[in-house]
């Protein structure tokens, strides 16, 4: 008889930008978690065009905000419902200061830091809106990442 033993998993991290594809993967990572009785966490990655705005105190940074809280009620929602413990963050993508901080970077920083052990990335083709920053991520994080890595 062979010994199939189950993945441990315990958290799952989602990185999300504005996109819908990210939606769509939420909705992995939640059913994923359920699965396992493990937790999600959420973090929204700010993309280069809204950093800089943010930074230079300029843009449309209520419409940023505005796309977090749809991001974090959208999560909140589909959590709640699997029954889910959710925990969200929100991280720039981009630093002027620190050259190697890119989307694909933050993801698995933001992994390490939350223990997370279970990524769901988002992966589509960049449609070049502002608020969608995780196309090139989903490679990045393909290719490094020390956790097991579903692109959706």
């Amino acid at each position: 008889m062979s010994d199939r033993r189950s993945p441990s998993v315990k958290r799952i991290l989602i990185p999300v930008d504005a996109s819908n594809k990210s939606t769509e993967a939420l909705r992995y990572a939640v059913a994923i978690a359920a699965m396992y009785d493990a937790a999600v966490h959420v973090v929204q990655v700010i993309g280069e065009d809204s950093a800089r705005a943010i930074k230079a105190g300029e843009g449309d940074i209520e419409q940023i905000a505005a796309d977090g809280q749809s991001i974090t009620d959208t999560a909140t929602t589909m959590a709640k419902e699997a029954g889910v413990s959710l925990s969200t963050s929100v991280a720039y993508g981009f630093s002027p200061e620190i050259k190697s901080r890119h989307p694909g970077s933050v993801i698995l920083d933001t992994a390490d830091e939350v223990n997370a052990d279970f990524l769901v990335v988002p992966r589509e083709p960049q449609s070049g809106t502002p608020g969608e920053v995780l196309s090139k991520a989903a490679e990045y994080a393909l290719l490094y990442a020390t956790q097991p890595v579903l692109s959706v």
